[in-house]
């Protein structure tokens, strides 16, 4: 029993305590104080790490669960299939939560690094809660009831086996902890630039970050009774009543992305993969098909052609029946700087465009549509292409807004422009697929899993072993630990 504690013991301090790369020690080691003295130590290297992870993520996860992307090398425990081992866990949970820890070192670092500047130590502290929301809402979003409010403690008060929260719980501090955000940000001052890879150190960019992401948890508690009236509350208050007390995201300069430069420590993850590597994952062929049904511009940033066109192969094909290799995505796309998306531009006017459809705020019609222009326009844009492409994009009659649709083939408009939007971003789209059922995809002969879209990914089998009482009474609450468990804010199936 001791060697067995022991060696838990070992894997959760490993998991728990960040780790330093070369990179970030020469640009940010103090040779007068411990790297822990100031909170600007941590944050840059959090952010690449946990924007890393992410992007793995959102490649071999969400893009095959989405059809964007099929992965033809091995016949087997193919995510695109729905055929998920417990494996597949691992990596984006010791990801996750190693970097929760820098993350909230910056916090408590903060007031003893800026005693005598308490806006700076603000600003600091503003930003940790900020990015331990958006860390913790990916962990639980893909796995639903986690360890929370005493995670991350191993150092700190010796819990090794902290228990499992319930995801409603997790999203009402959620809540919590961005209203603490933002009044901490209006009354701090901007960082240094080197500390921030994201907005350079401007604090008012940061505000607007925390609580457009606000919106985005918001959004995923909508459709909950037991939470309906304080999301209807503060969406109000965000977007009219006290919308000067809490500033969104306003235009695609604002976005929160982390621009890979090519310069170490801010490479992207995709340069070192070789081009078999890359080619490896085909192009879907309903990705393939909307955009080319609805003549995006974006077409040729996102894929390459096969042959002389762009097509795509079926995901979920039946096992032993692997179709011709045709379209992959563009290999500039692995040392793109907008690939470090976090939430943008884009993504908020469409959040608008859907609260307004459903209503959750009063607003009239033409609100709407100017909600969905702004915000396709807003993502074409983003990309590169020019205004004029953009308009000529949304003149199309597959793309226009019609306010004569039905409200469900409105809501389809909506929810695959967001898909559009938050393409490459970490599990997101994955996430509102879960949470809206959009945009419609073709069911395979060889999907498994009872032909139902992953709800949520096995909790890993470290954590099972490392921490058994805490695992059984989870699933005793959520229910069996399988890929087809509702977490607390779905509804029902896909």
């Amino acid at each position: 029993m001791n060697k067995r504690k022991n060696i838990v013991l070992v894997f959760l301090a490993v998991i728990l305590l960040g780790a330093c790369t070369k990179d970030f020690k020469e640009l940010n080691t103090d040779p007068n104080s411990s790297e822990k003295a100031l909170p600007e130590y941590l944050m840059a290297r959090a952010i690449v790490e946990t924007v890393k992870n992410n992007m793995t993520r959102s490649r071999g996860l969400t893009n095959e669960l989405m059809q964007v992307t099929v992965n033809t090398l091995v016949e087997t425990d193919r995510i695109f299939r729905y055929d998920i081992a417990n494996s597949v866990s691992e990596a984006p949970w010791n990801g996750w939560y190693l970097q929760l820890t820098n993350f909230k070192d910056m916090y408590d670092s903060a007031d003893k690094g800026y005693v005598a500047d308490p806006k700076k130590a603000n600003a600091f502290k503003g930003i940790s809660l900020i990015m331990q929301t958006w860390v913790y809402s990916m962990i639980t979003d893909t796995y639903g009831d986690i360890p929370y409010f005493n995670s991350n403690k191993a150092g700190v008060d010796g819990t090794y086996t902290p228990a499992f929260d319930t995801q409603k719980s997790i999203y009402l501090d959620f809540f919590d902890k961005l209203d603490s955000a933002n009044v901490m940000l209006a009354a701090a001052s901007n960082i240094p630039v080197t500390s921030d890879p994201v907005y350079k150190g401007n604090i008012a960019n940061w505000r607007k970050f925390g609580n457009s992401l606000y919106l985005r948890l918001l959004l995923r508690a909508s459709q909950k009774e037991e939470t309906s009236a304080f999301v209807l509350d503060k969406i109000q208050k965000i977007l009219d009543s006290e919308k000067s007390n809490y500033p969104i995201i306003s235009n695609n300069e604002e976005s929160a992305v982390l621009r890979w430069t090519g310069v170490a420590p801010y490479a992207s993850p995709f340069v070192t993969l070789t081009d078999a590597q890359w080619k490896q994952q085909k192009a879907g062929k309903v990705f393939v098909d909307s955009l080319l049904f609805k003549e995006d511009p974006c077409i040729d940033l996102w894929l390459v052609k096969s042959n002389g066109e762009y097509e795509g192969i079926e995901s979920g094909y039946t096992i032993g029946q692997t179709p011709e290799g045709r379209s992959t995505m563009n290999p500039i796309l692995k040392s793109s700087p907008l690939m470090g998306n976090i939430l943008n531009y884009g993504e908020v006017q469409l959040m608008q465009a859907e609260i307004g459809l459903r209503e959750l705020i009063p607003t009239n019609a033409s609100s709407v549509k100017n909600y969905y222009d702004s915000g396709v326009l807003a993502r074409v844009t983003w990309w590169g292409k020019s205004s004029v492409e953009a308009s000529t994009y949304l003149s199309n009659q597959r793309v226009v807004w019609n306010n004569n649709l039905s409200y469900e083939a409105k809501l389809e408009k909506v929810i695959y422009q967001k898909f559009l939007a938050t393409i490459f971003t970490d599990i997101q789209n994955w996430a509102e697929y879960r949470r809206t059922g959009y945009p419609v995809m073709p069911k395979g002969n060889g999907l498994m899993n009872d032909k139902i879209m992953p709800t949520r990914l096995y909790y890993p089998s470290s954590v099972q072993a490392a921490n058994p009482q805490n695992y059984a009474n989870a699933i005793a609450k959520q229910g069996p630990d399988l890929l087809t468990t509702l977490i607390w804010w779905e509804n029902h199936t896909f």
